[in-house]
Parts: C-alpha cells; sequence; structure tokens
C-alpha cells in the first residue's frame, strides 16, 4: 500500500466514534426456501427460524446475524453504537444536514432483537438503523455445514460493500457526518474507498458504480480450509462463483465471492489484518485492491483487463503481506524447512 494520505473526515465523532461496528443485515427477497439452503449448506450459517415469511439466519452467539424477508421492502443495515447517548449524537449529526431520524417501534425492537435504535437513511437510499444491546442466544451455534466458526465477537458481524453513483457524496456521509474512519481509497480499476470502526480493516466500503445496491458482505471464518471447502462447495455451479480465490492489497484478506439467490455476492474470507486505529494512516492503494487471484466476473471488459494488468505488475514487484493468524490457528515451521525459504527473500 503506498500513495499520499487521502485527508480524513474529523467530523462530531472524531474525538468519540459513535458506532461500533456492523451488527446485522436485513434482506428482502422472494426465494426464502434457497436462501435458506444457500447460508446454511454453502456458507455454514445456522436457519433458527423460516416461518411467517422470514428466514432468520444466526453466525455466532447473537439471536441473529442475517434476516431475510419476502416483504418486499428495501433491506436495511443494522449498525451498533457505543452507548445510548451515542443515539443523541447521531441524531443531532444527522439533523445538522437535514436528515430525518425516527425512533425505532416496539415492534421493530423486538424484530431485531435490540434494546433500542433509530432509523434514517443514506443518501442512496439505505435504510440505515443505529441500535444498542442486541441480545444473545443463550443456547450453542450450530453450523449448517461442519467448519470452524465465523470471526464476529467486537468486529461485528463482517463488511458490507455498496454500490453507487453519488459516490462522493455517499463517501462524506459515512465519513464526515456519522464518523466512520477513511482505511484507504483506490481509483484503478474503479472508484473505491474503504471505512473502519473498529479493528477490522474494514467495515464499510463504498464503489462507484451506475447502479445503487450491495455489492456484497464479507463473513470471515476462522480457518484458511473453511474457506476453501466453500470455494469446493460453489464450484458444484461456477456460474455463482463471481470472483475466484485470491487474496487483497489492503486488508490481506484470502478470499472468494459467492453468488447469493438475491444475486448480491458474498465474500468468503479468511486472515483479515487488524488495524490499530490510532496509529493508522489512509493511503491511496496503487498496488490495485488484490495482490493476485479474484478475477472479478462483475467487472466490464475493460476495468477487468486493468485489474489483471495490475495484478501482473505486483507479481513482477513481488509485492508481499504478512499471513495473519489467530492463536491455535497455525503451526510453526522448523528451521530446516524455513531455512531456505529464508535464504532465498534475503
Amino acid at each position: 500500500m503506498t500513495g499520499s494520505p487521502h485527508p480524513d473526515g474529523s467530523g462530531p465523532f472524531a474525538d468519540a466514534p459513535a458506532f461500533l461496528c456492523l451488527g446485522y443485515v436485513g434482506i428482502s427477497s422472494e426465494r426464502l426456501d434457497d436462501w435458506g439452503t444457500f447460508a446454511t449448506s454453502r456458507l455454514g450459517m445456522q436457519l433458527v427460524d423460516d416461518a411467517g415469511g422470514t428466514a432468520v439466519l444466526r453466525m455466532d452467539d447473537r439471536r441473529q446475524r442475517v434476516i431475510v424477508t419476502d416483504d418486499g421492502r428495501r433491506g436495511y443495515f443494522g449498525w451498533e453504537v457505543a452507548s445510548a447517548s451515542a443515539f443523541d449524537r447521531i441524531a443531532d449529526a444527522l439533523d445538522a444536514v437535514g436528515v430525518r431520524v425516527r425512533s425505532m417501534t416496539s415492534a421493530e425492537r423486538a424484530n431485531r432483537f435490540v434494546a433500542d435504535g433509530i432509523v434514517f437513511r443514506d443518501p442512496a437510499g439505505n435504510r440505515v438503523e443505529a441500535v444498542i444491546h442486541p441480545a444473545e442466544d443463550p443456547t450453542p451455534f450450530v453450523p449448517g455445514r461442519t467448519h470452524s466458526g465465523f470471526r464476529t465477537g467486537p468486529l461485528g458481524l463482517g463488511h458490507a460493500v455498496l454500490t453507487t453513483p453519488r459516490y462522493d457524496e455517499l463517501l462524506s456521509f459515512y465519513r464526515d457526518v456519522l464518523g466512520f474512519r477513511l482505511s484507504d481509497y483506490t481509483a484503478q480499476p474503479f472508484r473505491a474507498s474503504f471505512l473502519h470502526l473498529n479493528a477490522r480493516h474494514h467495515s464499510l466500503a463504498i464503489i462507484e458504480t451506475e447502479t445503487v445496491g450491495i455489492h456484497h458482505i464479507m463473513m470471515e471464518m476462522n480457518n484458511m480450509d473453511d474457506v476453501g471447502q466453500a470455494y469446493d462447495l460453489a464450484l458444484a455451479d461456477p456460474e455463482t462463483i463471481g470472483v475466484t480465490l485470491g487474496r487483497h492489497s489492503n486488508d490481506h484478506m484470502f478470499s472468494f465471492y459467492t453468488r447469493t439467490p438475491s444475486d448480491f455476492l458474498v465474500e468468503c474470507g479468511w486472515g483479515g489484518r487488524s488495524i490499530d486505529q490510532a496509529t493508522w494512516t489512509p493511503c491511496e492503494l496503487t498496488d490495485g485492491p488484490s495482490l493476485w487471484g479474484h478475477e472479478r466476473f462483475w467487472l466490464p471488459p475493460e476495468a477487468r483487463a486493468v485489474a489483471y494488468d495490475m495484478r501482473v505488475e505486483a507479481a513482477r514487484r513481488g509485492s508481499r503481506a504478512p499471513v495473519h493468524v489467530r492463536p491455535g490457528n497455525f503451526d510453526v515451521a522448523t528451521d530446516a524447512v524455513a531455512a531456505p525459504a529464508k535464504a532465498a527473500l534475503s
């Protein structure tokens, strides 16, 4: 990652951020059965309720992380906030730029399993919910297929990536009004900005396209083999693979992307880096969005060619990034095995 620092917004939350993480995502789809099968057998989520036109899905100890309904309404993003007082600060910041805010109804709070919340819309029309105290489920998480679980906790569900033709306006809204912090940004092969709330490299990203919507949601798995096995499962239906296996240059995620029954993508990843928010400096990504792989079938041919050329140049330079592992997730090779590799790099 190289380039000149991009000026980050200060905003009303510079000293005391209000938002903590992405807590949950709501999706509208008439294909509830397909969603239940996809989320359990492909992603390994737990289906806990599929009655009344709703499919409720778990990833961890939370009551729900993904809620799919067939009510025909637009989806929503649930962002957890730090405290009850944060609601007032968020509402004041939104009021200052003319955005209407309302409190959640009791039915909405019960449906989301949260103590309280407020609702508003971003400049692209996405429904945003800021909530506090999401409920935990006292029963253990039971994955829909055997795997090592998801990396969530204080990092939240994962990350969401939005597409919009109003790129600058949407970026300013989340960064300067709501206080999301810029991690890095890229101009090629597409304009994109990546924003963080916690130690996860980004909880939100914004891509400039001609359409408004969800590009993808990222779910990080606890073991690299979980991703590889999910990829094998996706290969049974190759048309559902939206982005091939690869590794990102900014968050260092090893991942692939699979198409959901709602046609947006889910990124199945492993090994995302953790950042120190106090010392992080935003930069432009000039290596391209991926160190290798990640052939993006969703891009138009010209942009795909640019992305490929950037990966080839990264390979020519030998661009590398460390592998990020968690305790108990790795073994250290012996000196006899590691020595040749060390010599080759010196």
